[in-house]
């Protein structure tokens, strides 16, 4: 998987790592010169990063690593080596191994915390995972002779917590790589300090900062077979049985618990109205009469059902969050600036620290005369080439004797219409967002989330609108029904057969290969 390249954490980065290989010095494959005599080096370099996306399940896991941290394959020693000397001083109680890549010529930071104490001669006072616990305010069990239930963690009294003696069990996997997490992104810098043409403020985060410039290229966490392979017989093959919900909120989060709880309970819930509607559908008679009837009568059991569903789930989502510890917890720690905020640099009236400050007005100045006038533009040419296809489509209709294929072409290209402008639209609207500068990540997240809900409505489903409560066309409105289940299933079938055809091709190819090399005669 990556090649390592540090026998220690506590080593320096020069002995780690050593000089870094050109390219042209890796020892090749065995099957690479006949790779590259039968199909030529553009196949060989592709063949590369050509993985079947099963066998990334079979990959041989990396140990001792919580959350790994890439660069791109342009990045200098200078820069590995300043922020590795960062992190071991800011955070000394971190195991940060590096590691190099041998396909990609990338580098990464292998990065754990061990739960005793590392460095005694600092006096530290408890585990970094401990004091990261306490930090984030993480809900514990406490012992039963302490009185039970749940708390928020406090290193004063960690001796009440349940297992806290134990490491494998006091932590999960998720809250062992949120604190490592916590501690990366609360890396400071000091004032003055400077990375290449990175000039850091006093007290801003370095890796938020680093990544939004580029310099690294990926902060994620990295998976544990183990757990994997348990939720994969628990959950995702198991059939007809409850999902395992403690699992998935001790690895993933009670937010992604939370959400396949809900999911869970709805389609649980969903099983009421159909099997009500078959019923009501079988002993309906033919007649308008009847037919109508049982419309207000399966319209009036939707209301009954959606609101009983509603205060279901309501207590349903409280048992969880209350067994789960997130009940009363508190809201989220004051914000950090986003790293890709800019500005002019002034000293905060507040806190009296360096910061950057862009002015309100210039942002509703550009909302404004930009981002609205662009937007409501957009909505507006949707609706008018909408509109345009169905005059084609009339038009192709009163003419007679068009071949079949013809007749389809209005469809067609509504269909490309609707797909290229939503990927249009999605670009103009990060674009839009980022011009806007906004100084928070929550903020950014719903102004886009806005733009791209409100054309994506009324992308996908104006047509819909306006052929079912204008034109009054039930035929049509379901051949748009239709179009659009089409158009959100056809392309990730046709992705995924795709997929398995490169991975298949790509692995028959390397056999060939292998088996040709291996017929040659050594020397």
């Amino acid at each position: 998987m990556a090649e390592a390249a540090s026998g220690a954490g506590d080593a320096t980065l020069e002995g780690e790592r050593g000089k870094r290989p050109p390219p042209e010095g890796e020892p090749a494959a065995p099957a690479s010169g006949v790779l590259d005599k039968l199909f030529g080096k553009r196949l060989l370099q592709a063949g590369r990063y050509l993985v079947s996306h099963k066998a990334w399940m079979k990959t041989v896991p990396t140990e001792d690593c919580d959350v790994l941290m890439t660069f791109p394959d342009t990045t200098d020693d200078h820069t590995l080596l300043w922020l590795l000397n960062h992190i071991r001083v800011g955070i000394p109680e971190l195991i940060v191994q590096v590691r190099h890549h041998r396909h990609t010529r990338a580098y990464a930071f292998f990065v754990t915390a061990t739960y005793e104490r590392r460095v005694p001669c600092l006096c530290l006072p408890l585990a970094l995972l401990l004091r990261g616990a306490d930090e984030l305010g993480l809900r514990k069990a406490v012992k039963a002779e302490f009185g039970g239930g749940t708390r928020s963690f406090s290193c004063e009294e960690d001796f009440i917590y349940e297992n806290v003696e134990n490491e494998l069990r006091f932590f999960t996997s998720q809250e062992r790589q949120s604190i490592i997490r916590f501690w990366l992104q609360n890396l400071r810098a000091k004032q003055g300090e400077a990375l290449h043409n990175v000039r850091f403020l006093e007290d801003q985060p370095i890796i938020p900062e680093l990544a939004a410039r580029g310099i690294i290229q990926q902060v994620f966490p990295v998976h544990e077979q183990r757990i994997l392979n348990r939720l994969m017989k628990s959950w995702v093959q198991a059939v007809c049985e409850n999902q395992p919900l403690d699992d998935i909120c001790d690895y993933f989060g009670v937010k992604i618990a939370m959400y396949f709880a809900w999911l869970g309970f709805y389609t649980s819930a969903m099983v009421y109205p159909a099997v009500f509607g078959s019923v009501l559908y079988t002993f309906t008679e033919a007649d308008q009469t009847s037919r109508d009837v049982s419309c207000v009568v399966f319209a009036l059991f939707n209301v009954i059902w959606s609101t009983l569903f509603l205060e279901e789930w309501k207590r349903r989502g409280a048992e969880l969050a209350y067994k789960w510890g997130t009940l009363d917890s508190p809201g989220e720690a004051v914000e950090e600036p986003r790293p890709q905020f800019r500005g002019i640099r002034r000293i905060s009236p507040i806190t009296r620290a360096e910061e950057f400050y862009y002015p309100p007005w210039k942002r509703l100045l550009f909302q404004l005369l930009v981002s609205l006038p662009l937007c409501l533009a957009c909505l507006v040419c949707v609706f008018v080439l909408m509109l345009g296809c169905f005059q084609l489509q009339e038009l192709v209709l009163s003419v007679k004797g068009l071949p079949r294929l013809v007749r389809f072409l209005p469809k067609v290209i509504l269909a490309l219409l609707v797909s290229v402008s939503a990927e249009g639209y999605k670009k103009l609207a990060v674009w839009l967002n980022d011009m806007e500068n906004y100084r928070l990540e929550s903020t950014y997240e719903r102004h886009l989330i806005i733009k791209v809900v409100l054309f994506q409505f009324v992308n996908s489903y104006l047509s819909l609108f306006y052929i079912g409560f204008y034109l009054k066309d039930m035929d049509r409105l379901k051949e748009s029904l239709e179009r659009q289940l089409r158009a959100a299933l056809v392309p990730l079938a046709a992705l995924r057969f795709r997929l398995l055809l490169l991975s298949l091709r790509g692995l028959l190819l390397v056999a060939r290969a292998k088996v040709r090399a291996g017929g040659e005669p050594s020397h």
